[in-house]
């Protein structure tokens, strides 16, 4: 995975809708996933002032719901997936604090991903936190692609 796969990734994960119903069906589908290979992730989609939908699986700890939080503010503020901030970042010699967002509330490893749907742009964030951060992500695009793919 690189910078250019990643938003490329991006640019092709576009919904037609995105509902109540739709975040229920991507938090069940990502639950799906991580209980078919036995993953102790916590799953969160949100918009920037509601959640929509929460899992905390077995395995998952209490660090995975921060790190969960941390990736999806970064996203809601950047309109970027967590991985992207984390290429464009490591690209540049940046960080997100000298972007003003403090590491505390603020990460740019993957595993948070824009839902964005057509016609609308970015209308929230699914995350997953508790594996390797490459792995986090690949699992929400997963989740993301077999959503589409009901639409």
């Amino acid at each position: 995975m690189d910078k250019a796969r990643a938003a490329a990734q991006e640019a092709r994960l576009i919904l037609n809708r995105f509902t109540e119903d739709d975040a229920l069906a991507l938090g069940q589908i990502l639950v799906d996933l991580a209980r078919k290979d036995h993953l102790g992730v916590v799953i969160d989609i949100r918009t920037p002032n509601r959640t929509l939908f929460h899992a905390a699986l077995p395995g998952s700890a209490p660090i995975n719901d921060n790190w969960a939080r941390r990736k999806s503010n970064t996203v809601l503020a950047t309109h970027k997936s967590s991985l992207l901030n984390h290429f464009e970042n490591a690209e540049s010699s940046s960080t997100l604090g000298k972007h003003g967002l403090d590491h505390a509330d603020y990460s740019d490893h993957g595993g948070a991903v824009p839902i964005r749907v057509k016609g609308a742009g970015m209308v929230a964030v699914v995350t997953v936190s508790g594996l390797p951060h490459l792995e986090d992500h690949a699992m929400v695009v997963r989740g993301i692609e077999t959503l589409m793919a009901l639409q």
